[in-house]
């Protein structure tokens, strides 16, 4: 029998670990809530980066603000509407900064400024479980997601290098995610799944794809995770030839690793931690990152 609580460990730890463009785990989890369950998380992430992974290869410093940092504070919430039919929303309020020398920002105009910051995208999705079927002594789940992304407030991403620090790309996003995962009984468990976001204006639709390898137990949660985007080739590459200065037409790739725990601390309450990286990527920082968060069931 799932405990009421288990979705809390996983919305936790979907939540952990945004990105300046607001890029992360999927929100969509292979555990469903429950008819009337829930969880709500509030998570804090603190992210760094100095190289940025750019075509043909990677650079040492940010172009004209040679770091960024970004910090973040997110709220995820997830109702259980029936045993199989589950909603699920996210908001994070993001700060990115920049490390520009200030005579260098002056010289360049009032478009750059070393911090950028404000609600970036409202996330909603409605998850379905299709099918639960024994494999041995194992359980498989298959699920699927629908659901659409939009931004929340009036944060600006235009075509100027001083938005290279831009919270967001201002793109309305509908995704598609299938979802398969293996449970076993001592609480390993085994998940993939795979989809696709089609965005509007110049931003590129994208393949998205993660796998998650953990254990679910009473007493802890703990999971490894990798997590990866291949955008259309219809987009452009920074300073390459095609590139107007508009870095949400971008070719946005990336692989990203990362682990997340929970540790219930009393009833209904938990917290969560994490920590990640990127490995590879194109037109991406390569940036590492930490989270923590509470979170608490009903």
């Amino acid at each position: 029998m799932q405990h009421p609580y288990l979705s809390t460990f996983l919305a936790g730890a979907a939540l952990l670990c945004l990105s300046t463009a607001g890029q992360a785990q999927s929100l969509i989890t292979g555990f469903m809530a429950g008819k009337g369950h829930g969880s709500v998380v509030f998570t804090g992430t603190a992210e760094r980066y100095r190289n940025v992974f750019l075509v043909p290869e990677k650079v040492d410093a940010v172009p004209i603000y040679r770091e960024v940092r970004v910090s973040s504070v997110s709220l995820f919430a997830n109702y259980g509407i029936s045993n199989k039919v589950e909603a699920v929303v996210s908001l994070p309020f993001i700060q990115s900064s920049g490390r520009a020398n200030k005579q260098v920002l002056d010289s360049l105009g009032a478009a750059y400024v070393n911090t950028r910051s404000g609600l970036q995208d409202l996330s909603a999705f409605l998850k379905f479980k299709v099918l639960t079927m024994p494999v041995g002594s194992s359980q498989l789940d298959l699920l699927g997601a629908v659901g659409v992304s939009t931004p929340a407030s009036s944060y600006q991403s235009k075509a100027d290098l001083g938005y290279i620090i831009a919270i967001g790309n201002r793109a309305t996003k509908y995704t598609t995610v299938g979802v398969a995962q293996l449970r076993t009984p001592s609480g390993v468990f085994v998940m993939g799944q795979a989809g696709y976001s089609v965005r509007t204006n110049p931003v590129p639709d994208a393949f998205v794809a993660d796998a998650k390898v953990g254990y679910a137990g009473l007493k802890l949660y703990a999971e490894a995770w990798a997590s990866l985007q291949q955008s259309s080739s219809k987009g452009t590459d920074i300073l390459q030839p095609g590139f107007t200065g508009l870095f949400t037409a971008t070719r946005v790739n990336y692989t990203r690793v990362g682990l997340s725990l929970y540790k219930p601390l009393s009833k209904g309450v938990g917290l969560v931690l994490g920590a990640s990286q990127y490995l590879a990527g194109r037109n991406v920082g390569q940036s590492t990152g930490v989270s923590a968060g509470v979170s608490y069931n009903y």
